[in-house]
């Protein structure tokens, strides 16, 4: 059952969490359409890219494609919805990660290219989401002990780094997109630049309903600019078949090696990092504790998600850093925006005309929106070190160092593509890889394993605990907000004995009170 939340109003009412508000249907198709044209550039470059490198024919790019937006559809809808312990019920769409681009090139050209090398990438993705699901259903002291390794230094260094790297690709995508014939001709800017000032504008008049859709009025406007100026093309739509329908193992029986699936595991711990970052970051932004049960639901869903992509004829999935930019944004909270978006992908998945459409916002357009977003999500990055003492030298260097790291493979690429054997740079090339891994090992070296779990949650005041416990039930265990800042999280799982304040009360379990005075984490 899908939690419910719930906070007390000053009047010490139960109110529903923004996070958990079911909007009227026409907003809710509104701002999920906003987040699928935010996020489909990035959705489908993945298969795109993998598929011209392993040399694939146009028909078969087409499937992969719609096979990709299918699949986010399903793996977007778990992770919003929630299904059992299975999904954070955050505002987080799934996407293919980036990171898994080098490997599986590698992969499939070690594979001969073509189909055949879907087959072992498709047998190395199945193996690593398994692998992946597993994990995250560690006991819960395992788990928690796993999280002392993510305190705010490192999160908010690596959701920085999401943001710092991500803004690039939102540059290349305003300069006409990486590799175009006319890639920095001055038109493309010019649509960037007309894009991104007409957002602000929105924003600056401040009416809430046109903030929270400035992406998507941006995107339709500056496409529809570019078509009357004979620059957005929609030729492609014609060409394209009106129902195409994905099929499991479409290309054959998956084939398990063991290097593939070594090197998959590999990519999968460090989209977990991305992942736990996402999630804290938009709990930030929505205002809801993040706690290890929840980081852990968000894995089992990019676990879940990438096993059903290697099933589905698609790829290892993420949290999508760049949507989590437009949630600041729209400061649209509801986790159900995201399911929206997920029903909308999954009919583009099975039209292709209506993918085409979609597909034909220019890249001049989408930069501008993008690099906003981007920067966004950097922003919250940067909230988050907030947080951290960074008057202390250790986590300043801390800070600087993986920053530094980050920028490496875009600033010196040749040291990776010329310098460095091919398997190891598909796997060190990656400004999120070496960015993330720096903030864990010098965070460790520096201040070792936290104390308690990485990211506390508040303690709930004794009244508001034995409030909770009688406007909750334990069908619907909740979040609550007391009264003052501090947030606990009561969650869905299995209890033991009564909870304390602010720890976990389970789904199935009593709703007992909690002790008075009790304590359920430690203050953040």
């Amino acid at each position: 059952m899908a939690r419910v939340a719930a906070r007390l109003s000053g009047n010490g009412e139960q109110s529903t969490h923004p996070v958990d508000e079911v909007l009227p249907l026409p907003k809710l198709a509104l701002y999920g359409f906003q987040h699928v044209l935010a996020f489909y550039a990035g959705a489908v470059i993945v298969p795109i890219i993998v598929g011209n490198a392993l040399k694939l024919s146009p028909e078969q790019l087409v499937y992969l494609i719609n096979a990709d937006l299918f699949t986010c559809g399903i793996a977007s809808i778990i992770q919003a919805w929630g299904i059992g312990r299975v999904g954070a019920r955050l505002p987080l769409i799934q996407g293919v990660t980036f990171t898994a681009v080098s490997p599986m090139i590698a992969i499939g050209l070690g594979a001969g290219g073509g189909t055949a090398a879907l087959l072992v990438i498709y047998g190395a993705v199945i193996t690593a989401g398994l692998a992946t699901f597993a994990f995250a259903w560690l006991p819960a002291r395992a788990f928690r002990a796993v999280m002392r390794l993510f305190p705010p230094v490192v999160t908010g260094t690596v959701i920085t780094v999401l943001g710092i790297v991500l803004i690039p690709v939102g540059l290349n995508d305003a300069a006409g997109g990486l590799g175009s014939p006319d890639f920095g001709a001055p038109r493309h800017f010019a649509y960037a630049g007309g894009t991104m000032l007409f957002i602000l504008v929105l924003m600056k008049i401040g009416k809430p309903f046109l903030s929270s859709i400035s992406i998507l009025l941006g995107l339709v406007g500056g496409t529809l600019v570019a078509f009357l100026l004979g620059d957005a093309k929609f030729g492609d739509v014609g060409d394209s078949g009106w129902i195409g329908v994905t099929t499991p193992f479409h290309f054959g029986v998956p084939k398990f090696e063991w290097f593939p699936i070594v090197l998959m595991l590999i990519v999968m711990l460090i989209t977990m990092v991305e992942t736990t970052g996402d999630t804290y970051a938009v709990g930030e932004i929505v205002e809801k504790d993040i706690d290890s049960e929840t980081v852990a639901r968000a894995l089992r869903a990019d676990g879940a998600a990438t096993a059903l992509g290697g099933v589905l004829n698609s790829f290892p999935y993420v949290a999508f850093a760049e949507n989590v930019g437009l949630v600041r944004m729209t400061k649209v909270k509801s986790r159900f925006v995201v399911v929206a978006a997920g029903v909308f992908m999954i009919v583009l998945g099975l039209l292709p005309k209506a993918a085409a459409i979609v597909a034909a916002v220019p890249h001049g357009v989408l930069g501008g929106a993008a690099t906003v977003m981007f920067a966004m999500v950097a922003l919250a990055g940067i909230q988050t070190l907030g947080k951290v003492e960074l008057k202390e030298e250790k986590n300043a260097l801390i800070v600087g160092v993986s920053l530094a790291f980050a920028l490496l493979p875009a600033t010196v690429p040749a040291f990776f593509t010329t310098h460095m054997d091919a398997d190891l740079a598909s796997l060190l090339n990656s400004g999120v890889t070496l960015g993330a891994t720096s903030a864990i090992v010098l965070n460790l070296v520096f201040n070792g394993l936290a104390k308690d779990e990485a990211h506390g949650r508040a303690a709930l005041p004794a009244e508001a605990a034995a409030a909770v416990a009688v406007a909750v039930p334990a069908q619907a265990a909740a979040p609550v907000a007391g009264p003052g800042p501090g947030r606990s999280t009561v969650e869905d799982g299995p209890a033991s004995g009564g909870a304390a304040a602010g720890g976990p009360v389970e789904d199935g379990g009593p709703a007992g009170g909690a002790p008075a005075g009790g304590g359920g984490g430690s203050a953040r």
